[in-house]
């Protein structure tokens, strides 16, 4: 199973793992896509409400000003060492440059995470906090394969799906470790009956080939490309493959293309502690009392004397569901990736420790892909299914026993809980492709890296690894000292002007700039 949080989704961090040696597809001299996909007409239109794999909803809303957003679906070779075989659809969605044809630079195509995460839904969520990007570009996003409305991966059902969240994700005895396993094999059972076709086609190569397609098929000649938390390591493996063509890009919310799946959870249990750290300091901190705790510490200690009271005893989250120990923890850390989330995790547990656990199930809920009438998004089916096809370490039960101590060490309250969270794969039908993503882009443009010192998901030391990583003259780091996930959507003035001076003028900021 899963941690409960998804560590490799960023919503979080990805540990999507690549080698160079086993891309297929076709080479960036020889062209990207077969000569009619990269020739193909898409046939813009009204976008539809958000279908069920995409997490529901209402159609979205004009930007400020009345722009519409368009949706569009383009085709791409299922497999791209087979460029003139079947084809799969992909989902776009746009909202055209306003500024006028003589300032539009071309499309900024985003991707905000997971994997697993739908664009097309996203991107209209915050369309409001790109509107200065609107004058320049035509902002475009997409459902990468195997997400939301594209041609999708599907596991198991709702039902399956409600009971699979509510397990223990942290055993503590034999009959738990066992049911853990049995667990994961039938969600993996699941995938490979359902998704037979895609899984052996949802790596980060296929994804970033079909980028460039998108490109082709856009009429750029450059990409440029915002990425957040997985989209980082997206953009940084498109970038590897084709350097050459890779315009002006930002990278927010940093995942570490270093790190080793063991090494990409163990630091994402660091980065959860100390924004929970973070998080009791502000409680304690203000002038009114902080109702979960009178100190830093005793805020910590309830919240852990909770999820053990939990594990042994449920109590009444989103009836007919209880709330147990893997939804608060899950709903915890859902809440820890934004200070704006902040109160509604004051609130939650504040509420579970008088036996109400309907906040902190709702917040896990929205990590879930959960919505209110039952329905799951594909999220979870499409986050694993790209991590263990990318990931090639396969991680037993007495591995994790034996790292168990230093993911303890390293978060008290998360440790446990990313650990186990690295059995996910171990029987997964497909292959893993490498120990770690190639990004080395020697011949890129600059590509502006953004790291964020109090993110929880993707810790502030991946940024600098991925400027390294990235190869001398690429990566340009750029730091924000404040809190949760990413730095862009702050509305930091120092960040925006940055990252919008980059994308806007070519500004390229100073190496090692810092913002408070």
């Amino acid at each position: 199973m899963p941690a409960p949080f998804r560590p490799r989704a960023a919503v979080l961090t990805a540990t999507a793992l690549l080698l160079s040696s086993l891309m297929t597809g076709v080479s960036e001299d020889s062209g990207s896509a077969d000569k009619d996909l990269s020739a193909q007409k898409l046939g813009w239109k009204d976008c539809p409400a958000p279908s069920a794999s995409e997490g529901g909803g209402e159609a979205p809303s004009p930007l400020p000003g009345g722009a519409d957003w368009q949706c569009a679906t383009m085709k791409a070779p299922l497999d791209w060492a087979e460029p003139k075989g079947d084809t799969i659809r992909l989902a776009l969605i746009r909202a055209k440059a306003g500024g006028g044809a003589s300032k539009r630079i071309g499309s900024l195509i985003f991707n905000f995470g997971g994997p697993g995460g739908s664009g097309v839904s996203a991107l209209p969520s915050f369309g409001a906090d790109y509107a200065t990007l609107r004058t320049r570009y035509d902002l475009v996003s997409f459902d990468p394969r195997g997400v939301g409305r594209s041609d999708g991966v599907r596991c198991e059902d709702d039902e399956q799906l409600d009971v699979y969240f509510q397990q223990d994700a942290t055993p503590d005895n034999a009959t738990e470790r066992a049911e853990l396993l049995d667990n994961t094999r039938k969600f993996n059972a699941a995938c490979e009956k359902h998704s037979k076709r895609m899984l052996p086609h949802v790596r980060t190569t296929d994804a970033a080939r079909d980028m460039d397609l998108m490109r082709q098929v856009l009429g750029d000649d450059k990409l440029h490309y915002f990425g957040i938390s997985y989209g980082t390591e997206l953009g940084g493996v498109y970038a590897h493959l084709f350097p050459k063509k890779v315009g002006r890009a930002v990278f927010d919310g940093v995942v570490d293309p270093t790190q080793n799946p063991e090494q990409g959870s163990l630091g994402q249990a660091k980065g959860f502690q100390h924004a929970l750290d973070n998080f009791a300091e502000d409680c304690t901190s203000k002038t009114e009392d902080c109702p979960v705790g009178n100190t830093p510490k005793d805020v910590k200690n309830r919240i852990a004397r909770l999820l053990k009271d939990l594990d042994a005893t449920p109590i009444p989250g989103v009836f007919p569901r209880e709330l147990t120990e893997t939804s608060a923890a899950t709903g915890i850390a859902q809440a820890l990736y934004s200070k704006d989330f902040w109160p509604y995790l004051t609130q939650g547990l504040d509420e579970a420790y008088d036996g109400d656990g309907t906040v902190l199930m709702l917040l896990a809920d929205s990590m879930n892909g959960r919505s209110r009438n039952g329905e799951y998004s594909n999220l979870s089916a499409a986050n694993i299914a790209v991590n263990c096809s990318d990931q090639k370490p396969r991680y037993t039960v007495a591995d994790i026993e034996a790292k168990l101590p230093e993911f303890r060490a390293a978060s008290p309250l998360f440790g446990d809980f990313l650990a186990w969270s690295m059995v996910s794969c171990t029987d997964w039908a497909v292959p893993g492709a490498a120990e770690h993503p190639d990004v080395h882009a020697t011949g890129s443009a600059p590509i502006l890296v953004v790291g964020n010192t109090g993110d929880p998901a993707t810790p502030y030391e991946g940024a600098r690894k991925m400027v390294g990583a990235l190869g001398e003259g690429v990566g340009v780091e750029l730091t924000y000292k404040g809190q949760g996930h990413g730095a862009y959507d702050s509305g930091n003035r120092c960040v925006l002007k940055a990252v919008n001076g980059y994308l806007l003028n070519g500004k390229v900021p100073a190496a090692g700039t810092a913002c408070a």
